[in-house]
């Protein structure tokens, strides 16, 4: 199976399955003598592991990280660093009507086309179970970048509909969702419980910013800082859209309206979101991730067995309601691998 790294002078390989042994990332091209210790990665597991509310699936993981290689007395060596994340709580009975049907709007169907074999257990490769990978690599991604005392923050913006209007960041970890406006919180949670009790799922936006981001990031063609930051978050399974600054707005408006006036004291305001021809400007970089629904759900489908007959499916696994607010995390892990793989070519070139 392809297509399972990212980055250049960063470069990160998850591996693992949702109900096999584990999951975990090799890091290479981490910087010598940056300290890193199995407990500075405590707390960033703890937002995205599961089992944190009663809208998330009900298993259990300590999401422990255990570093294997590339650490030394506390310190990096330059050496790859592999990091590995046991699987505990595993149940793959209930997934076993999944050896034969495809789940409507998973990645079941297309993972059978392309390669006729695989883990179907809890998604198998597909399961959100990888982003737990991610997480820890954005952990030393963030060591990475402490030389330019960036702060990366990332919330729930929209999440079934109920739109954050005050985006405060002293909100954000005071409640369960993420969301910088504590005053729609109580909707969203009403939101959340009454699809939990329909059996259905909804969706979200996060947006990620990135504060004190120099200028000069980024690479001006194929590997612009705008298009590695797309596919990364991309890559994170359940997102289906990605927009900087003014994004789809900017399709709307006259050039007028979209450029952003400049001053000697800076740009007056930040419709590019912070980058322009691919590379950062100096703004606060904006980015915003539309998250489909999960698509397993506990309300009978239509769908097809593995010789294309029509069959229904119901479910009864463990699974989240929604992809938000776990996601947000991970999406925030990503953006800090994609900053570090382009400081990390910067300082090369300079």
């Amino acid at each position: 199976m392809a297509g399972n790294s990212f980055g250049q002078a960063f470069k990160i390989t998850t591996f693992g399955e949702s109900h096999g042994k584990g999951v975990g990332v090799i890091i290479d091209g981490c910087p010598s003598k940056i300290p890193l210790l199995e407990k500075d990665f405590i707390k960033e597991m703890a937002r995205r592991r599961p089992g944190r509310t009663s809208f998330d699936t009900p298993r259990s993981e300590s999401d422990q990280v255990e570093i294997v290689s590339g650490v030394f007395e506390g310190l990096t060596t330059g050496a790859p660093i592999a990091l590995f994340i046991r699987n505990h709580d595993v149940k793959s009975e209930p997934y076993e009507i999944l050896r034969e049907l495809f789940r409507p709007g998973h990645a079941d169907y297309t993972y059978f086309k392309k390669y006729g074999h695989f883990d179907f257990r809890g998604g198998g490769r597909s399961s959100a179970r990888e982003t737990a990978a991610r997480v820890a690599a954005g952990v030393v991604a963030r060591k990475v970048l402490e030389p330019l005392k960036i702060r990366i923050v990332a919330y729930t913006l929209e999440m079934g509909g109920i739109r954050a209007v005050k985006i405060d960041p002293e909100a954000i970890n005071t409640n369960p969702f993420y969301c910088p406006d504590a005053a729609v919180v109580n909707k969203m949670r009403e939101t959340i419980s009454r699809a939990k009790e329909e059996g259905d799922s909804i969706g979200g936006i996060v947006e990620v910013r990135v504060n004190g981001c120099p200028a000069g990031l980024g690479e001006p063609v194929f590997d612009k800082l705008s298009a590695d930051l797309a596919k990364a978050v991309m890559s994170v399974g359940a997102v289906k859209g990605v927009e900087i600054g003014s994004g789809f707005e900017a399709a709307r408006l006259k050039g007028s309206e979209n450029n952003d006036p400049i001053t000697p004291g800076g740009f007056k305001t930040n419709r590019a979101g912070g980058i322009l021809g691919g590379i950062s400007n100096g703004d606060d970089i904006v980015l915003r991730a539309a998250v489909k629904p999960i698509p397993s759900i506990m309300i009978e489908q239509d769908t097809i067995d593995r010789k294309g007959r029509p069959a229904s499916l119901r479910l009864t696994g463990r699974f989240d309601v929604s992809a938000v607010p776990r996601i947000v995390p991970v999406l925030e892990a990503m953006v800090r691998v994609v900053l570090a793989d382009h400081y990390l070519r910067s300082k090369a070139i300079s």
